[in-house]
């Protein structure tokens, strides 16, 4: 069985790391989707994320990255996957991904799988650490070394 772990991952998190090993524990295949959605400003490009992304999940088995534009449900069509797996840190995170996860079904027959966030990691989002790190905060305690590396990077030749 197959599934896509789905998301901007701007910058990938320590919690995104735990949604997809876990993901790994159930599944005999992850696909790591990086979304490029053209309205949204980005702090990495499409590029970059997926090489945080590769950097992340390196210690994971049967997992890999690639960039997802359009349709959810015609990425994984194309790949065979008939899972989606995505975190849930709060009710609000259930309300939005329970509509999707009926819409998905309904197009497709795809399922959803939802994994509550790590206790951990629950507070934790890429909104969050792009806020901090923007003000000049240390957010090396949320996200993996190559991607506080590669903040670190760009305010330094950008700050």
């Amino acid at each position: 069985m197959r599934a896509v772990c789905p998301g901007s991952y701007d910058p990938i998190t320590h919690g995104h790391v735990n949604i997809v090993e876990r993901a790994v524990a159930l599944f005999d295949e992850v696909i790591v989707a990086v979304g490029v959605n053209s309205v949204k400003k980005y702090l990495f490009d499409t590029d970059e994320r997926v090489q945080l992304v590769r950097a992340a999940t390196a210690h994971l088995p049967r997992v890999r990255v690639e960039v997802l534009t359009g349709l959810l449900v015609e990425f994984c069509r194309q790949r065979d996957a008939g899972f989606v797996v995505k975190g849930l840190r709060f009710g609000s995170d259930f309300d939005f991904e329970l509509q999707m996860a009926h819409i998905n079904h309904t197009l497709t027959g795809l399922e959803t799988v939802l994994l509550p966030a790590s206790a951990q990691w629950g507070t934790l989002s890429s909104t969050m650490v792009r806020e901090v790190a923007s003000l000049g905060g240390d957010v090396s305690a949320f996200v993996p070394d190559a991607v506080a590396r590669s903040i670190e990077q760009k305010r330094t030749h950008h700050g």
